[in-house]
């Protein structure tokens, strides 16, 4: 067992996996497994729920020749592309603990010559995490590619976003951010939810029909109501950088089984040996009570939780 201050990392059997790491501060634990990945597969108060989505049936299972889905948190490249996007996550990660940080890195990528890592920091005290995702390019040629971190959270919440600053016609003329749609988007889908400044989509396990839309925020943040848990999360877009998909620093996807809440990185000219970084921080809020998603309680609730 490693400790820092009040943070604990220890190795643990999880979930049918025996090589897990369990990194908590007595507040709140995550757990990364090294027998796939890298992946974070828990995050959650001590004690309770764990507000990432677990595919039951893969659990504890590898060396699958497909990629898998698994659940949890996970990095990919952007943008979406068969097969360079779904490249197996299927064998054993290298560990390495530092302190109060842990860092996942898979084996070079057969198929796509990436070597992926997650490092994870956890506060002493609180819910505070920061999660570091790293992509190197190992080829003999450059490449052009965005990091993508996506978040798969467990069925019946809602997820949640905000638009950047609102303004007034005429005050304000000029455009402030893209909103998103694919070819499957359905903005009569009745899980989706339009405020002026925030947009919202339930989780609902009986609706099987997939539904995305994606955003730019300058000041990228998503949330996830689970009962009583809020889940948040936040980086940071950087305005004047081409993002993937029309321009996404957010995007957020449901079907009947998770809800996913993804943030982009900038698509990035890389280097033979050269990685890239994108940088998300997490916080887990309890007791936390939505009577409704207007404008109006979503600034009530969200907005002193946003200031971390």
């Amino acid at each position: 067992m490693t400790a820092h201050a009040a943070v604990k990392i220890e190795k643990v059997a999880w979930q049918g996996w025996p090589n897990c790491y369990r990194i908590t501060n007595g507040e709140v634990e995550l757990i990364v497994t090294s027998d796939v990945g890298p992946r974070i597969m828990r995050y959650g108060f001590v004690g309770g729920q764990n507000v990432f989505k677990e595919y039951e049936e893969t659990l504890g299972k590898s060396g699958e020749p497909e990629w898998v889905l698994r659940g949890g948190h996970r990095i990919w490249a952007a943008p979406e592309q068969q097969p360079r996007t779904y490249a197996p996550d299927n064998g054993p990660v290298h560990i390495e603990i530092n302190g109060d940080t842990l860092e996942a890195t898979e084996p070079i990528e057969p198929t796509t010559g990436l070597q992926k890592q997650i490092v994870v920091k956890l506060a002493a005290s609180g819910s505070h995490v920061e999660v570091l995702h790293r992509l190197k390019n190992t080829l003999a040629w450059s490449i052009e590619v965005a990091p993508w971190s996506l978040t798969m959270m467990a069925q019946n919440g809602v997820g949640i976003t905000g638009f950047p600053p609102r303004g007034k016609h005429p005050d304000v003329l000029p455009p402030t951010n893209p909103l998103v749609m694919w070819a499957f988007t359905d903005l009569t889908d009745s899980r989706l939810i339009l405020g002026k400044k925030y947009l919202a989509l339930r989780q609902d396990p009986k609706n099987a029909t997939p539904n995305k839309i994606g955003h730019f925020n300058e000041h990228t943040w998503a949330a996830y109501s689970l009962g009583s848990d809020l889940f948040i999360k936040r980086s940071r877009g950087e305005i004047g950088k081409t993002y993937p998909d029309m321009g996404c620093s957010f995007e957020m996807f449901t079907r009947n089984d998770m809800l996913e809440l993804e943030t982009l990185g900038p698509i990035t000219h890389v280097d033979p040996g050269r990685s890239l970084e994108h940088v998300e921080l997490w916080t887990l809020n309890k007791n936390v009570h939505l009577s409704a998603f207007t404008d109006d309680e979503l600034d009530r609730v969200l907005l002193p939780l946003l200031s971390f």
